[in-house]
């Protein structure tokens, strides 16, 4: 007698019919030309992942951002641009993070309440009301949904993250390791040429970095706590030997980067780990920067004379390219960014109070230009950056209070890092906290020359170093240590 057939289909016939459903239509797209349908189930699995493993997703995101491109980079002409694979990561990880504020409120209180973060939540809140008042409300918003799921991230999610002492180290070397492939990317096209030239500089990182000054600002944010991995001793050799091989791909990127700004920033940090290390009193250094500040602008006007006088144009010699960033009598990128500058505090004092809206400096600046500060590389088609200025761009763009609350995090960031490697018994979370805080110091130099962080690049150690201090100073006090040695 012949079997009788089982009609009856099996228990997960659902998956099977979803399965070739989304072979159907991804093989019709496929065949129209379209192929972004088929990192749809790559998706599906992060946002899986998202859920039961939220600490992995997060370090795999820290691991994709210097790896990610624009959009625009695989179809161009588009209206709209966004990093791939990090910020579509990110949007979702805003959502599934205000999900769990909502429900699960799992935040600690000392997050929570800590100056740091409540210095982020008047920033927040000031972009907020100026996006309302923005002369161009649909750039205001995408600039601050991106600002939110930048910060719920790489600050409030990676707070979470740093529980664990060992992912500390963590986040810093995924980012440094992805970095690595970059600077291995951009010298191989370096080689390919035959020479180290300068001009191939601007753009032997691109895609994953839209030109070298982004670029040399991240490696030099990556220099210090690489360093301090190098040359902690109680890390076992076969570690170290890594971190130093890190390292050397580090500076030989930052050397051949030709960014003069970052190259400069590290040696404005270099001055902050002096500081730290001889125990300098925090209100001596804001009096000396204050004093500082003062003797500029009585000396301002002979300072730009001498300025002038420097004919030094950028170059492929280290020395000469240092000294080339005070030249502006000749060096068209300085007096292109003098002309932003100029650009910026002209919008400020037209909109003082509310600005023009976060993220439309672009847009904005070009009527403000006067005919004998263009250079050659000015342009009225705002493709050509913002403000490069991490100070000017927010005052012009959202007033005083934009400039302020930016500042105040930096100041209270700076007390807090302090703080916390002084507060702490762990040799190596002191270790880290040093180099984050000198870290962070070369993007606040290296902030009064450019900016970046609307994007996923510079955002991403920026906040998390961020958020490395405030965790050491909440979770691994003398008096409540928490954790264990990794």
């Amino acid at each position: 007698m012949l079997n009788k057939v089982n009609l009856t289909p099996p228990k997960n016939w659902w998956v099977y019919a979803l399965v070739i459903l989304f072979i159907a239509i991804n093989g019709l797209l496929i065949y129209k030309e379209f192929f972004l349908f088929s990192i749809f189930p790559i998706a599906l699995l992060l946002v899986v992942a998202a859920f039961f493993s939220m600490d992995k997703l997060l370090l795999l995101l820290v691991f994709l951002v210097p790896l990610s491109i624009p959009l625009s980079e695989l179809i161009p002409d588009l209206p709209i641009d966004m990093f791939l694979p990090t910020e579509p990561l990110l949007a979702g990880m805003l959502f599934l993070f205000l999900i769990k504020l909502f429900f699960d409120k799992s935040l600690p209180i000392g997050i929570v309440k800590h100056p740091v973060a409540i210095a982020i939540y008047f920033y927040l809140t000031w972009m907020f009301i100026t996006t309302i008042s923005s002369t161009m409300p649909l750039v205001s918003i995408k600039f601050f949904v991106a600002k939110l799921w930048f910060i719920a991230a790489f600050f409030f999610l990676a707070t979470q993250l740093f529980k664990e002492q060992k992912n500390f180290r963590r986040y810093i070397i995924f980012y440094a390791a992805a970095l690595t492939i970059v600077v291995i990317y951009a010298t191989i096209r370096h080689l390919k040429y035959g020479i180290f030239d300068e001009k191939i500089a601007h753009w032997s990182a691109n895609p994953f970095y839209k030109d070298h000054t982004s670029y040399g600002a991240m490696l030099a944010f990556f220099i210090p706590p690489l360093i301090g991995f190098t040359f902690f001793k109680s890390y076992a050799p076969r570690a170290r030997f890594f971190f130093a091989i890190i390292l050397v791909f580090l500076i030989i990127g930052i050397i051949f980067s030709y960014s003069r700004a970052a190259l400069v920033s590290l040696i404005g940090a270099f001055g902050i780990w002096v500081l730290i290390k001889l125990r300098i009193k925090f209100w001596v250094i804001v009096t000396g920067i204050t004093l500082v500040t003062l003797v500029f602008f009585l000396i301002g006007n002979s300072l730009l004379y001498e300025l002038k006088s420097n004919k030094q144009d950028a170059s492929t010699d280290l020395l000469e390219n240092v000294k080339s960033i005070s030249n502006v009598s000749t060096d068209a990128s300085n007096l292109e960014r003098l002309n932003r500058w100029n650009c910026a505090i002209k919008m400020f004092l037209e909109k003082p109070i509310l600005g023009w809206g976060p993220g439309t400096y672009m847009f904005h600046y070009a009527p403000f230009q006067l005919s004998y500060e263009k250079t050659i590389i000015s342009t009225n088609e705002g493709d050509m950056g913002n403000a490069h200025s991490e100070y000017l761009g927010p005052l012009s763009e959202q007033g005083f209070l934009g400039t302020l609350f930016f500042l105040i995090i930096l100041i209270f960031t700076t007390i807090t890092g302090v703080r916390a490697i002084r507060n702490t018994p762990s040799k190596e979370l002191q270790m880290l906290g040093l180099a984050s805080i000198v870290g962070l110091y070369t993007y606040y130099f290296h902030g009064i020359l450019n900016n970046f962080l609307d994007t996923d690049k510079a955002s991403a150690p920026f906040w998390g170093f961020t958020a490395i201090l405030v965790a050491i100073d909440v979770f691994y006090r003398k008096e409540k240590t928490v954790g264990k040695e990794s």
